[in-house]
């Protein structure tokens, strides 16, 4: 019977306090899911990390948090000496996120990696052409 009220910390049911928590501050962000974004980093690296920051905007503006770990595992990982850390590191962020974005028409060695660990876990996987 009372299994789908909120209970207190004692457990007692308590709906009312649950319900004035909820009130006092109203949702300001709805859910937003986590999604990965699988773009170049090699190459002509400033015009990359320019890019992924655009596809990073454009998932916000779409109601999604990304999540490009090329942004960030550089800023303390050597991509020459610690590639394969970071390629092991991506796949476990990977593993978190609920979709893989992958942005703009070049697919390197590791954004294919990133894409058949995807599709072996079966999840969603979306092409996305550039973005401005």
């Amino acid at each position: 019977m009372e299994s789908n009220l909120k209970r207190n910390a004692e457990h007692y049911p308590d709906p009312t306090a649950y319900q004035a928590i909820r009130n006092v501050e109203p949702q300001r962000f709805p859910f937003m899911p986590v999604v990965y974004v699988c773009s170049p980093y090699a190459g002509d690296i400033d015009e990359n990390i320019r890019k992924a920051c655009a596809y990073c905007r454009y998932a916000v503006d779409h109601g999604y948090i990304p999540l490009a770990p090329h942004l960030y595992l550089p800023q303390f990982l050597d991509e020459e000496t610690e590639r394969e850390l970071a390629l092991f590191m991506d796949i476990v962020l990977l593993s978190r996120c609920v979709e893989l974005w992958v942005f703009g028409d070049v697919i390197t060695a590791g954004m294919e990696k990133e894409i058949q660990y995807a599709q072996r876990k079966g999840k969603p996987i979306r092409y996305i052409n550039e973005v401005k």
